[in-house]
C-alpha cells in the first residue's frame, strides 16, 4: 500500500479528492499493476469506495485506513443493483460531505455506465472527476499476445457489447468493415452473436479468441473459429468475465508466442 501511495505522491500535482466530490475511476482489467496513479491517489484519499463486482480484491486492499467499502456490482444474469439506485447513492454520499471514489472495472466510460453516472451527478450539481482506466478490451489482447492493431492486417478495431438482448442490433455493417471485433459481455449470447455474424457475411472459419479473467492469475485463453467457438467454450467450461475477439489478428498469437519461447522470455 505504502509503495503505491509513494508512486502516486511522486507525480507532479497529485489531484485532491475533496469532501463532497465524486471520482469516477477505472480500476483496470484486474491486475493491480495496471492501475493509474490517479486511481491509486483516489484509493488513498476516499472516505467511501463504491465498487463494482469485477474490481480485484488486491485493488480494494489499497484503500486508505479511513475508507469504507460499498458493493454496487452489476453482473449479467444475476441479481444486481439498479443503475438509478447506484447514481442516487453517489449523490447522497457526496451531499453528506463524503469523499467518494466510484471504482469500476476497466474504464468507466467504456461499457461501464460511467456516462450515466456522470450525467446524474452533473444534474444534481455534484462535483465529479473522471479517472480513466485501462479497458479490458485492450488489456486482454495484450495479455494474450494478440496485437490489437497489426500493419497489413487491420486499419481499425471495433469495440462492441453483446449485452442487451432486448435491443435489435444489426451486426452485418460491422462485418462488412472487415476489421476485428472485440466483444464485451458476449458470453451469454455467444451462439446468437455467432449466427448473426455468419449471416452478416463473416466466414465460419474466422479466428476467434476467448480471453477469460484477463491479466489475473486465473486467466484462460481459448483459440477457436467462429463456427465452432460456442461448442469449444462449453467443452472447455470457460466462464465470464471474458473478452471475445473475432478477426485475423488472433492468428498473430501463435507466432508471437513461438518467438517469445525461442528467446526464453516467457
Amino acid at each position: 500500500m505504502a509503495s503505491y501511495q509513494a508512486l502516486a505522491a511522486g507525480r507532479t500535482g497529485v489531484p485532491l479528492l475533496a469532501p463532497g466530490h465524486v471520482w469516477l475511476a477505472g480500476a483496470g482489467p484486474g491486475d493491480p499493476g495496471l492501475l493509474t496513479l490517479d486511481a491509486v491517489a483516489g484509493l488513498a484519499q476516499a472516505d467511501v469506495i463504491v465498487h463494482d463486482a469485477l474490481v480485484d480484491k488486491r485493488v480494494l486492499a489499497m484503500a486508505g485506513a479511513q475508507a469504507r467499502l460499498e458493493f454496487a456490482g452489476k453482473r449479467g444474469g444475476k441479481p444486481s443493483a439498479a443503475q438509478s439506485d447506484i447514481s442516487r447513492r453517489l449523490i447522497e454520499l457526496a451531499r453528506a460531505g463524503e469523499r467518494v471514489l466510484r471504482l469500476k472495472g476497466g474504464d468507466p466510460f467504456i461499457f461501464g455506465r460511467g456516462g450515466e453516472e456522470a450525467g446524474a451527478l452533473a444534474d444534481a450539481g455534484v462535483p465529479f472527476r473522471v479517472i480513466p482506466g485501462v479497458t479490458a478490451g485492450l488489456a486482454a489482447l495484450a495479455s494474450a499476445a494478440i496485437p490489437a492493431t497489426l500493419r497489413g492486417v487491420n486499419r481499425a478495431i471495433i469495440f462492441a457489447t453483446g449485452h442487451g438482448e432486448e435491443e435489435a442490433f444489426d451486426w452485418a455493417p460491422l462485418v462488412r468493415t472487415g476489421q476485428p471485433l472485440v466483444l464485451y459481455m458476449a458470453m451469454h449470447r455467444l451462439e446468437a452473436i455467432r449466427d448473426a455474424l455468419v449471416q452478416g457475411g463473416c466466414a465460419p472459419d474466422m479466428p476467434v479468441a476467448i480471453i477469460a479473467s484477463a491479466t489475473l492469475p486465473t486467466e484462460r485463453v481459448l483459440i477457436s473459429t467462429l463456427g465452432r467457438v460456442a461448442d469449444d467454450v462449453r467443452e472447455a467450461a470457460i466462464e465470464p468475465p471474458a473478452i471475445v475477439v473475432v478477426g485475423e489478428i488472433v492468428n498473430a498469437r501463435d507466432r508471437l508466442l513461438q518467438i517469445v519461447a525461442l528467446a526464453g522470455m516467457r
